[in-house]
């Protein structure tokens, strides 16, 4: 007779998506220090400048993490988009980012997911979010995750405000 025996593998840990709150603003930096480094910039992003953003008196952006096991393993910021010729709010998924190790464990996909709820709860008519024209494996995640293709036309100019 020959006894059966379990093979235990490892399991992703169990996450949460929730709002990024004031004692995220380290781990939050860090992450998008992570983020700037894999595409070979360099992040000018302080924990100041974050709290700034997130928590003061004008909140300019909305920042979801991914936690699981006590640490932050994800998170994506969005920044509110207006198309006024057509009259519709949108929400534009500025950063999407998983930490290594824990990709494909559907993280992406559960901050997607929950960015796309919280874009319809703030009345929005889309969801926009662009990737390097490079970045295959980002426009196949995206495509997979039901954006469209839209291409970029003309010429965006930027003037420095002192």
């Amino acid at each position: 007779m020959t006894e059966d025996t379990d093979i235990i593998l490892p399991r992703p840990p169990l996450v949460s998506i929730r709002h990024a709150r004031p004692d995220d603003l380290s781990e939050l930096s860090a992450m998008i220090a992570d983020l700037a480094a894999h595409h070979g910039d360099a992040s000018a992003m302080t924990e100041q400048t974050l709290k700034r953003d997130l928590f003061g008196p004008m909140p300019w952006i909305t920042a979801l993490v991914a936690e699981g096991e006590g640490e932050l393993i994800g998170y994506a910021i969005l920044v509110p988009l207006y198309r006024a010729i057509e009259g519709k709010r949108g929400m534009d998924l500025h950063h999407l980012y998983v930490r290594n190790g824990q990709r494909s464990n559907g993280i992406g996909q559960h901050l997607v997911a929950r960015a796309r709820d919280l874009a319809r709860k703030s009345g929005c008519d889309y969801l926009s979010v662009s990737a390097t024209t490079g970045n295959v494996a980002a426009h196949r995640f995206y495509e997979h995750m039901e954006f469209a293709p839209r291409p970029v036309t003309g010429m965006r100019y930027v003037q420095a405000l002192a």
